[in-house]
């Protein structure tokens, strides 16, 4: 029987408890959608434990974490393969740079997916928080992401706003909460001087903590809530996308060892 690759899903980390616990939540909804994988958590920053400690520690069958019930079973030893799952919504330093180092220095068999945007389904969970806000048809619309150095990154938030218009209709500018340009209480002021309607704004941010607290201080109308919330289930077009990334790249790694794949999702209902 073929082992599957432990997927370790790997999000930015968070001082927020609310944030922590909503992340927590993602990562349980994905060992439960995949009963037939070991799914471990993990973090770039702030919280641990850090990437090369998780690799280190399935290579040797116990991962040290704090993330409880997301450890869904052991794994087999240093050949076992791991596919890193980046809970990022876009492809910035921490994808490009922190863990294709971590990869690299592992001393096993890691792939890094893609991040989790932009995807037409992130676009679809964007508009369902924006009408739970009571979205009107003459809003103006401005998708709040937390921002990057790197180009790619800023590309993605605007290719991700080009879904979100599409899904809801209408046009969709992009304002950023740090490092690129324009900022999103600047986006939020020239949507205010294009038209004499409220200005809403879909939060594209993972979980509740700091940046999307920035979000709700922009000066817009109404602002929805993260893609996560503490305390409801995550939703299942999000946990499909965390799947669907690890599969493509599971099945690449095996199909590059000369080995079978074959996986089936459990029921999250």
């Amino acid at each position: 029987m073929t082992t599957a690759p432990v997927l370790l899903a790997t999000s930015h980390g968070t001082s927020d408890p609310a944030g922590q616990r909503a992340v927590l939540a993602l990562v349980d909804a994905v060992a439960a959608a995949a009963p037939h994988l070991t799914v471990r958590g993990g973090y770039v920053d702030v919280q641990s434990p850090d990437v090369p400690s998780c690799l280190r520690a399935i290579a040797a069958e116990s991962c040290p974490s704090d993330t409880g019930p997301t450890d869904s079973g052991p794994a087999d030893g240093a050949d076992r393969p791991v596919v890193i799952v980046p809970l990022l919504l876009s492809a910035g330093y921490h994808v490009r740079v922190d863990l294709a180092e971590a990869a690299d220095d592992a001393g096993q068999p890691v792939r890094v997916t893609g991040a989790l945007g932009p995807d037409w389904r992130l676009a679809r969970i964007l508009a369902d928080r924006l009408h739970e806000v009571g979205l009107r048809p003459d809003d103006t619309v401005v998708l709040a992401a937390a921002g990057s150095t790197d180009a790619d990154a800023v590309a993605d938030c605007h290719a991700m706003g080009d879904r979100l218009a599409a899904v809801l209709g209408r046009p969709v500018t992009v304002g950023f909460i740090s490092a690129a340009q324009p900022r999103l209480a600047a986006a939020v002021l020239a949507a205010r001087a294009a038209a004499p309607v409220r200005v809403a704004v879909a939060t594209y941010l993972l979980a509740p903590g700091y940046f999307a607290g920035l979000a709700e201080r922009c000066g817009a109308d109404v602002v929805s809530r993260p893609l996560l919330v503490d305390g409801e289930a995550p939703p299942r077009e999000l946990v499909d996308v965390v799947i669907d990334l690890y599969s493509s790249s599971a099945r690449l790694e095996l199909a590059l060892a000369g080995l079978p794949w074959s996986f089936s999702r459990g029921r999250t209902d």
